[in-house]
């Protein structure tokens, strides 16, 4: 299968593969748009589902859409919000309800509801000025039934339609030259069935995407990789269309995933990571074999009077100025600075992981 190497947006280039880090609510915690930059980050993922509550569509637009808000000029990929609608519902049934219309929910607590249709999901992602925009799916669980997944499938190649629909009548109205135009993503479901699975890539691929994601939990009850349904999927779409791992952001399932043919990848594990002390380092100057990476937890008094960086084949702003011992003085006083050269340390570990990937792909 040839795989695509990058993809044109109108706010830049991704070159695969690219891990992307979720900016959720339009901010990627404890960093500025520099600071992204600095971790040598491709593009962000926004969440729709998130920002329509916080801080509210009326107010992104008043703001100047998610770019100028945030003060990212880079690619921003908006997730349409309807894993994190379902995953609600399913936690509590009594704070929603997903028809074929599309998802209504309130938050707990609160009596206001809010709805997302395949077309307001589309008028909002472009209202905020998303690159990637991301058509609304029916989320399931992998162990749901057959019969609860086959009506995933189904309502999904259907949103999907009209997701396609209004986004070619937003473009034809506002009469944007082609490379202004941001990308369109279709998500496939059918949880663990291989059958459901190349039904609703076939039926996505029928109406015609610029890419395509891996749509429901891409972990087992045990919290392991469905290596087998993600490879499955990936080969259902062809190689000529980028395909996105939603939610997959452990260094060991990227890599896994780049292996089965994916190219993007976001998670916010990393980033959270980073925030409760956990630090990813690698063990090796180069290469992805054997044990390549590891943890360090930076709450352990070991480290209090390390003086060498968190990783010696790191080159992060935070391992080339601040020790180990730093680092865990600034957690035991409970600074926000740790916070933040934390969080540019794992950002940039998946920066090299990316170039890791790219030369072993090569």
């Amino acid at each position: 299968m040839a795989i695509l190497e990058e993809l044109k947006t109108p706010h830049g280039m991704i070159k695969f593969p690219a891990f992307l880090p979720d900016g959720t609510q339009g901010v990627v915690r404890a960093l500025d748009a520099r600071d992204i930059e600095a971790a040598k980050t491709q593009a962000l993922v926004m969440n729709t589902y998130h920002l329509m509550q916080k801080p509210g569509s009326s107010t992104i637009q008043a703001l100047g859409g998610l770019h100028k808000m945030s003060g990212w000029n880079g690619p921003i990929l908006t997730d349409s919000g309807g894993f994190q609608a379902y995953s609600v519902i399913r936690e509590n049934p009594k704070m929603g309800s997903l028809t074929d219309k599309g998802i209504v929910f309130r938050k707990f607590g609160e009596q206001r509801k809010f709805q997302l249709t395949p077309e307001k999901v589309i008028q909002l992602q472009i209202a905020y000025g998303a690159d990637i925009v991301v058509c609304l799916d029916d989320c399931t669980h992998v162990d749901d039934s057959e019969e609860t997944q086959k009506t995933a499938v189904d309502r999904t190649a259907a949103w999907a339609k009209r997701c396609r629909t209004e986004f070619d009548r937003l473009m034809q109205e506002k009469k944007l030259p082609v490379e202004q135009q941001p990308k369109i993503f279709g998500v496939v479901q059918g949880g663990g069935s291989l059958a459901l699975r190349k039904a609703c890539a076939d039926q996505l691929l029928e109406i015609g995407f610029d890419g395509y994601g891996f749509g429901g939990w891409p972990l087992d009850g045990e919290g392991k990789l469905l290596e087998d349904i993600l490879g499955f999927t990936r080969e259902a779409i062809p190689g000529e269309f980028p395909m996105h791992a939603l939610g997959v952001g452990h260094p060991k399932n990227v890599f896994a995933c780049y292996q089965l043919g994916y190219q993007m990848f976001d998670s916010a594990l990393p980033t959270r990571d980073a925030r409760r002390g956990r630090l990813f380092t690698y063990i090796t100057e180069a290469g992805l074999v054997d044990k390549w990476f590891s943890y360090l937890y930076v709450n352990d008094e070991k480290h209090t009077k390390v003086s060498r960086p968190i990783s010696e084949f790191c080159d992060c702003h935070t391992c080339e100025n601040y020790s180990l011992g730093y680092l865990h003085h600034l957690w035991k006083i409970n600074d926000h600075l740790y916070f933040r050269l934390a969080t540019l340390h794992n950002l940039h570990f998946m920066h090299l992981l990316e170039e890791r990937m790219s030369a072993y792909g090569g």
